[in-house]
């Protein structure tokens, strides 16, 4: 058996190119299922050519994203490979009807599961998130049952003492997290994450339960614990609009969309993909400076930033100082905009009589 340490990797080159597009699907979920299957379907291809295997096999069910997103990525890395999914096979899916069949096959051989019957939900861990699906999940009206998240704790019983802590972000990624209070300073990607999850966690911070729509047609009901990818969406999101033009983040956003989309739908390898990642990381070359942030039960509160690269001008916006600019200017600009609006209202007041 080959079990790869892909941490680091799945940090830098996943991770963090999500935080710099602001990534979700569907403006809630922060993908990271989603961003870690590329990753492991690229590990999964190394070690088929290493071992010259000319298969590989995946465990996700028929209904799902995952297995697009394996299937994806190991064809985009090694087109002639074949993949064996078992759950398409009728000799498995027609004897195995559903997870009660699972959960006795398991006790008659022995093998142990994280889930019982009376809690028979799925989950899918790594060190972004963990994401909880199906049992009585599916109904999209049951409530998260007590005991369900790991990575959490409940708000209400969160610390009643806040951290604050800061960010520093260089081209858009995140180089330092600092907590003063506590004496600590971090610079490594790795450990930042880390740490951003346990202070996440540690207060509740990341819980998102929703209905989102899958890839292959059918909506499904998910709940997501993502502590450290959620104070990372809050923090860069803050420091971006302070050091970003407003119409180039226009166009940005949109890439951000498109992004988000292709993630979850499993082209992280296509050419679209990695222009949208090229011109999002172009984007972000001034996307620098500090963020310092509140974290108190369940919420991640912005109390500040700071940038050398920053667009805000206090003289020119100060109700104090008039600064390089003439409020006379204003009149002009309003009346052209008004233009378009005043002619709409001639056009409506015409088709009324």
């Amino acid at each position: 058996m080959v079990i790869l340490d892909l941490r680091q990797e799945f940090v830098e080159e996943f991770i963090w190119p999500a935080v710099q597009a602001n990534a979700t699907y569907e403006d809630r979920y922060l993908l990271g299922t989603s961003l870690a299957r590329p990753l492991i379907a690229r590990a999964m291809v190394k070690v088929a050519v290493d071992e010259g295997a000319h298969y590989v096999a995946h465990g996700a069910t028929g209904k799902g994203n995952d297995q697009i997103r394996f299937e994806l990525g190991a064809y985009a890395l090694h087109p002639t490979i074949e993949v064996i999914s078992p759950w398409r096979l009728p000799e498995f899916y027609q004897r195995f009807k559903g997870r009660t069949d699972l959960f006795k096959y398991a006790e008659e051989h022995g093998i142990p599961l994280p889930v019982t019957l009376s809690s028979p939900w799925s989950m899918d861990a790594n060190l972004m998130h963990i994401s909880y699906e199906s049992g009585v999940l599916e109904d999209p009206n049951h409530q998260a049952p007590a005991g369900l998240f790991q990575m959490t704790a409940d708000p209400e019983k969160a610390p009643d003492n806040s951290d604050v802590i800061e960010i520093e972000f260089k081209k858009g990624v995140p180089i330092k997290v600092t907590n003063q209070e506590q004496g600590l300073e971090l610079t490594e990607a790795l450990d930042i994450f880390v740490y951003l999850n346990k202070v996440g966690g540690k207060h509740g911070i990341g819980r998102v339960d929703l209905v989102e729509n899958r890839f292959i047609g059918m909506k499904s009901r998910g709940i997501y614990e993502t502590p450290g990818g959620t104070i990372l969406l809050t923090a860069h999101t803050d420091i971006e609009v302070f050091t970003m033009d407003r119409e180039l983040r226009k166009i940005k956003r949109t890439l951000d969309i498109q992004f988000g989309d292709q993630v979850y739908k499993g082209f992280w390898f296509s050419p679209e993909c990695e222009f949208t990642r090229f011109c999002i990381a172009k984007s972000q070359e001034n996307v620098e400076g500090v963020v310092t942030l509140k974290l108190f039960k369940g919420g991640v509160y912005i109390l500040g930033r700071k940038s050398p690269l920053s667009l805000y001008n206090k003289e020119l916006v100060s109700m104090n100082v008039q600064g390089d600019y003439e409020p006379v200017d204003a009149g002009g600009f309003i009346k052209i905009n008004a233009l378009r609006l005043r002619e709409y209202a001639r056009l409506r007041k015409k088709i009324e009589k």
